[in-house]
């Protein structure tokens, strides 16, 4: 059976057939090579896209960097061109290393408001920015630490050690015993104290994956973010139909359904590595859509598919996307919104962070 794929033209046509077998191995050597094409990026209202006004703003935004002395610190979901521009781009625990380490006198968190306060909680002394302040997050807003420190005074009894994913409030975090993300949640698990009942908030996703790689049992609040959640076993068993040999490579914060059918399931920053080593040359990833931009740009060569929902292939975060050039620009200008918080909230949600960084390295 043939595909009849005819290219029309004035006054002449082409035709030609393919085969349907080795039609896919054709077009997704096609697909490979067009793989390095970007698409031009989205502009804020009342700003022109045109090339060179987006390369103005941004050689705009490094010049009052190096004026504030400041550093800008992006996590892996947000747009391209707000990564292109970051001193640092990478997963929590990595932007929570370099939070740490900075002698920058500002700091930019392009990001969403926990990961803000995250800077600003181990750089006090610090000016730290958020380009949106509205930039929030649906699994930190599904666990109030006002609701967690009531539900732990219900269960005094249970003496509960504390493992909070590091997307949550700095009011969580001040609750905590240690902070996790998904990249050393496994080996901060293993190190929880074994004579100790384990509760684990706010993501129940994550907590149920530590747990079938750790064996260790945890009480899971009933927490999710509503991006990974959009991803169904069907609509992932639907795009690896079409694409057979690609690997589907799904974050812990997905559904047990979609994580069994995963080849790899990883923090965003693994996703880098194993995708770069793996001998395939395309790769279904399966969690924000902003995490397509800096594979493509640091593994080039290889085609990266968004895993789709029910919907769509379109599973970026509203949160992460509030944030834009035009606004990053502004923060750098005004130095605002600034992120601030009581020093006692502060002071005890550092300990947990300081814990889960030396046990991380």
């Amino acid at each position: 059976m043939g595909v009849d794929l005819t290219v029309p033209g004035p006054g002449w046509q082409v035709g030609f057939h393919l085969r349907v077998a080795g039609f896919r191995d054709k077009l997704l050597s096609i697909m490979v090579a067009l793989n390095t094409l970007v698409q031009p990026p989205a502009s804020a209202e009342g700003f022109s896209a045109d090339a060179a006004s987006r390369t103005d703003l941004a050689a705009a935004i490094r010049r009052l960097k190096k004026e504030r002395n400041a550093v800008i610190l992006a996590h892996n979901y947000q747009i391209g061109e707000i990564q292109d521009v970051a001193d640092y781009v990478g997963d929590s625990l990595g932007l929570s290393y370099h939070a740490q380490k900075t002698d920058a006198d500002v700091i930019v968190f392009c990001g969403v408001h926990f990961m803000a306060e995250t800077a600003k909680i181990v750089n006090p002394t610090k000016t730290v920015i958020l380009p949106d302040l509205d930039a929030g997050c649906s699994l930190s807003e599904s666990c109030p630490p006002e609701k967690l420190a009531a539900f732990l005074e219900r269960n005094a009894d249970k003496n509960y050690y504390v493992i909070a994913y590091i997307n949550c409030s700095a009011g969580v975090k001040a609750l905590s015993d240690v902070i996790v993300t998904s990249g050393n949640a496994i080996k901060i698990v293993e190190a929880a104290p074994a004579d100790r009942n384990i509760l684990f908030v706010p993501d129940q996703n994550l907590g149920g994956w530590v747990m079938e790689k750790t064996g260790r049992k945890m009480d899971l609040w009933q927490g999710n973010c509503y991006v990974h959640v959009e991803f169904t076993r069907q609509s992932i068993e639907r795009i690896r139909d079409q694409y057979p040999d690609a690997p589907v490579v799904a974050h812990p914060e997905c559904t047990f359904a979609v994580r069994l059918l995963a080849d790899e399931v990883c923090s965003t920053e693994k996703m880098i590595s194993y995708c770069r080593d793996h001998e395939a040359n395309a790769f279904i990833i399966v969690t924000e859509g902003g995490m397509l931009h800096r594979l493509r740009k640091e593994v080039p060569g290889k085609l990266f598919i968004a895993g789709p929902t029910d919907h769509c292939a379109c599973a970026d975060c509203r949160f992460m996307k509030m944030n834009t050039l035009e606004k990053l620009h502004d923060a750098l200008l005004h130095l605002s919104p600034e992120i601030t918080m009581p020093e006692e909230i502060r002071a005890r949600a550092e300990k947990p962070i300081l814990r889960m960084l030396e046990q991380s390295r």
